[in-house]
């Protein structure tokens, strides 16, 4: 490895243009798709890898250590998403830019590099991909900011009424706006492209309040607030297999309380309890199925709220690999 003497009689590892924070759980059927994919995803930039692992229970950590272009970490237990981004924050060594992955994602060639592109733009702090499902379908991955409005929107209408003015929809749903690279409030966490001023002046994710869901709009927010800009990069693409890690009631009814912790963190206790109240709403409003109405029940009981899925406590981790080398 192409490393300089930090004046500590260590090694001290090069400056790369990207560090790759890619974030396993149970992901033996993806990683390995993704690795061999980031080669061609980032020609000409020098990029470091490293991939945490939330305590797998499957042969994703075998496939991780049989490869000699990634280093290994083991959190040694299940931090959720936040918490595995801020270990490999901690460990990922100088970079320029951080891209943030899912294990479930392919990228195009040269993804990478029109991200990177864009942080070069006046403002831009993180820079997203346009994202489609595995059969080249468009996601609709942009999102507006959290509202009373947005939310009421979205339980009476859902995506039934794609053409819905925005102060009625959370999501962006009109294809033309997928088309041309502009700046967003916030996109989907599945690939981000973060600059190296942005990441500092944001620092840690919010892994206390968000193990899994809401963690980037909460980003977002707070890169925001600091004076950056999200850019959305429709030239970048990325394929994405939603739901790689999993998906069950119990994490359905997280997402939908994170929405309501999200809001809670940013306003006031009424307009907090009215936020709440929508979100019942949208799912009272589908409670024919069993699923929806175990999410109702978990949004209309606080107390059930420390039985979702959360963080465990950090232990040590463990390298199971020397680091990987800078690579041009």
């Amino acid at each position: 490895m192409d490393d300089t003497a930090d004046g500590s009689g260590e090694a001290a590892p090069v400056k790369v243009d990207c560090g790759i924070i890619v974030v396993t759980y149970n992901s033996a059927g993806h990683i390995g798709k993704l690795l061999e994919g980031l080669p061609a995803a980032t020609p000409g930039l020098r990029i470091r890898c490293l991939v945490v692992d939330n305590n797998s229970h499957d042969e994703t950590v075998s496939i991780l250590r049989s490869r000699d272009d990634v280093t290994v970490v083991e959190a040694g237990a299940n931090l959720g998403y936040a918490g595995a981004i801020n270990m490999g924050r901690s460990l990922i060594g100088p970079c320029s830019a951080t891209l943030i992955l899912n294990p479930d994602l392919l990228l195009e060639s040269g993804a990478v590099v029109e991200l990177y592109r864009a942080l070069g733009q006046a403002n831009v702090g993180v820079a997203v991909p346009m994202l489609l499902n595995l059969g080249g379908e468009l996601y609709p991955s942009i999102r507006r900011e959290p509202s009373l409005t947005r939310a009421f929107g979205d339980a009476v209408f859902g995506a039934h009424w794609a053409s819905k003015p925005g102060w009625l929809s959370e999501t962006v749903r009109d294809r033309c706006a997928y088309q041309a690279a502009h700046h967003v409030a916030w996109a989907g966490g599945a690939a981000l492209l973060i600059a190296e001023d942005c990441d500092d002046a944001v620092g840690e994710w919010d892994e206390e309040r968000f193990f899994l869901y809401s963690e980037e709009t909460d980003f977002a927010v707070r890169a925001r607030r600091q004076g950056y800009r999200i850019c959305y990069v429709p030239t970048a693409r990325a394929y994405h297999e939603d739901g790689g890690s999993g998906r069950s009631p119990a994490l359905a009814a997280l997402m939908a309380v994170n929405r309501v912790r999200y809001y809670e963190k940013y306003h006031g206790r009424l307009a907090s309890a009215l936020f709440r109240a929508v979100v019942a709403l949208h799912y009272a409003l589908r409670s024919a199925r069993p699923e929806q109405r175990m999410v109702l029940r978990t949004v209309a009981r606080r107390s059930l709220w420390s039985r979702l899925p959360h963080g465990d406590r950090r232990s040590t981790p463990q390298a199971t690999q020397h680091e990987t080398p800078a690579r041009t």
